[in-house]
């Protein structure tokens, strides 16, 4: 026997005044419910809205009577079919979801003697097998690079998606929000765990420049050695064998592609983790990468991100995503970098459309763009920059009686 299939729902709202934005978003969301209560509802809502974000967890809770509510604010909101950068907006998506647990939780951070950070806890997993998190943070109080890598080792293969709030400009000026309040600090997540899961589609948009190398010599964050030749030596001639449009992409935006996965022999669209690049030491001929993960025999690839291959990235994780959802009703969150919409391309509402491509008709759906975007590559979490992270909601296979 299967459980019932789940229900979900969105709403977009482009009131400025937040309580006649509350009452049209809880009208639509009631109206494709069918006045079921949802277990779940996440809220994303701009700064313009000003003092009334402060009680617009708990308005929304009310009014629809959410089992468990997380949102947060965001520089820019999307809904199903839009991204707001200018004006007032506040979108909501709800999901009744059978036989699934949903578990919130909220995690401190700090910063210890040594540098590093001690967090308040982790997320409630009972079967870890069964289990997806949603996560929204703040980025200036928030470690998420520390916190996902202590998962990654405590929880192996637990997926994590979600976005750092976005639209302030220090400590304070992002808020994060529950059916019980508003919190200016941390993180706030649910645990999803049972007959529902999150499918994850990370995004991160970039073409290979030249050939996959292999790292042979490393320290810290820097890349010594390529194919047993400095590291620099390999860059300078790879630039040279490439054509004049390549060359200016890759020098105007740099970036390293690590394989996660030391099995994998051959390589595909998402295997790369994409990590920029931020420097060279010539005297050593060595290569600075933003990240410290570097090991010897790691398979590396230079990339470049540029809008057209952004577009296609997504469109075709998407659609794969989609292909393998066929079944299932649908719901989704995007998290996607307050770097791209308008800023990176020149057609509005470019990654919800992208996002949508994947199915006959537009899902519901409800997002945000985040000063950082969480989803997992190679089967763990990361904080990621200039990508797009879609958290799908669909049916759990093996899910029986």
């Amino acid at each position: 026997m299967r459980p019932p299939a789940p229900v979900f729902a969105s709403s977009l709202s482009r009131e400025s005044d937040t309580a006649r934005a509350v009452a049209a978003v809880t009208q639509a969301l009631r109206t494709q419910l069918a006045d079921a209560k949802p277990d779940l509802l996440v809220v994303f809502v701009s700064h313009h809205h000003g003092e009334g974000i402060e009680q617009l967890g708990p308005a929304l809770g009310r009014a629809l009577q959410a089992r468990t509510l997380i949102g947060c604010t965001g520089e820019s909101i999307v809904g199903s079919t839009q991204e707001i950068e200018n004006g007032p907006a506040l979108s909501a998506f709800a999901a009744v979801l059978p036989w699934t647990q949903l578990r919130a939780f909220e995690v401190s951070a700090a910063q210890e003697a040594d540098g590093g950070f001690a967090f308040s806890g982790l997320p409630p997993i009972e079967d870890r097998d069964r289990a997806s998190v949603l996560l929204l943070a703040d980025p200036y109080t928030f470690p998420a690079t520390d916190y996902l890598a202590i998962l990654n080792e405590q929880l192996p293969g637990l997926p994590v998606t979600g976005g750092m709030a976005s639209g302030g400009m220090g400590p304070g000026q992002n808020m994060l929000f529950t059916s019980d309040g508003i919190r200016e600090v941390g993180a706030i997540g649910i645990v999803l765990e049972g007959a529902v899961e999150l499918r994850s589609v990370v995004s991160q948009g970039c073409r290979p420049i030249g050939r996959p190398l292999v790292i042979t010599a490393c320290k810290d964050n820097l890349v010594q050695k390529l194919g047993g030749r400095k590291a620099l030596d390999t860059l300078m001639e790879m630039l040279q064998g490439i054509d004049d449009e390549e060359r200016e992409l890759f020098t105007r935006a740099p970036f390293l592609g690590l394989a996660l996965d030391a099995r994998k022999s051959s390589f595909q669209r998402g295997d790369f983790l994409v990590r920029g690049l931020m420097g060279i030491d010539p005297q050593a001929g060595a290569i600075a990468v933003a990240d410290d993960s570097l090991r010897v025999g790691m398979t590396v690839q230079f990339l470049a991100r540029d809008a057209s291959t952004a577009g296609e990235d997504l469109t075709q994780l998407m659609r794969e995503a989609g292909l393998e959802s066929a079944q299932g009703a649908l719901g989704a969150l995007l998290f996607t970098c307050n770097g791209r919409g308008s800023r990176m391309f020149d057609e509005p509402n470019h990654d919800i459309t992208r996002m949508q491509s994947a199915f006959a008709a537009p899902i519901p759906a409800a997002g945000f763009f985040a000063a950082g975007e969480i989803g997992p590559v190679g089967g763990r979490n990361f904080l990621h920059g200039f990508t797009a992270s879609v958290a799908l909601f669909r049916p759990r296979a093996d899910m029986e009686t």
